[in-house]
């Protein structure tokens, strides 16, 4: 089974994308890149994400989309703005049909890293590595690529179990399919 996967690593300044390819246990780099969505209006930012995810969406035609969830950070209006990013890349993939499932941190780092405090350098690392890439990706487009990394290997681990991803068990901890 194949799927183009498009891994989301949400801000509201700039939210990172990447595509791959999963077929078997054979990842293939398609694309990644950041949105900047600027330092204007919030409800200017979340329409610029939006409109470019919707894009990105229509240019790649993935089957799956996999988000970072949100983490509790030191300001609580940082927090809610990383929470709106969220919501509108979610709804920009439920509103193409693409079921969303959400990753923490955490699991997202473990399954590329192998570790899940692992620093944003040793991310980027592993996501070159591991894509073959002749370049490091930037941190945001690199974490992108990591939480589509470790959705292809979830959906993978939990197909050779002979359930289907979403349906309640876990592999690597909770996900959820949205």
């Amino acid at each position: 089974m194949s799927d183009i996967v498009l891994g989301i690593d949400p801000g509201s300044r700039i939210t990172g994308y990447g595509v791959l390819l999963s077929q078997g246990s054979s990842l293939s780099y398609l694309g990644s890149g950041c949105i900047s969505a600027g330092t204007g209006e919030i409800s200017e930012r979340l329409k610029t994400i939006y409109a470019a995810l919707t894009t990105l969406v229509e240019q790649f035609k993935p089957s799956v989309m996999a988000i970072e969830e949100t983490f509790l950070a030191k300001n609580v209006q940082s927090t809610v703005k990383l929470a709106e990013a969220r919501g509108a890349a979610i709804v920009a993939g439920a509103n193409a049909g693409l079921p969303v499932y959400e990753y923490t941190p955490m699991q997202i780092k473990q399954a590329v890293v192998g570790y899940g405090m692992a620093e944003k350098t040793q991310v980027q690392y592993m996501v070159r590595q591991i894509l073959k890439l002749n370049g490091t990706p930037q941190t945001d487009a690199a974490d992108a690529l990591a939480c589509a990394i470790c959705h292809a290997y979830t959906a993978k681990v939990t197909r050779a179990m002979g359930s289907q991803v979403g349906s309640g068990s876990s592999v690597h901890g909770r996900y959820r399919r949205g």
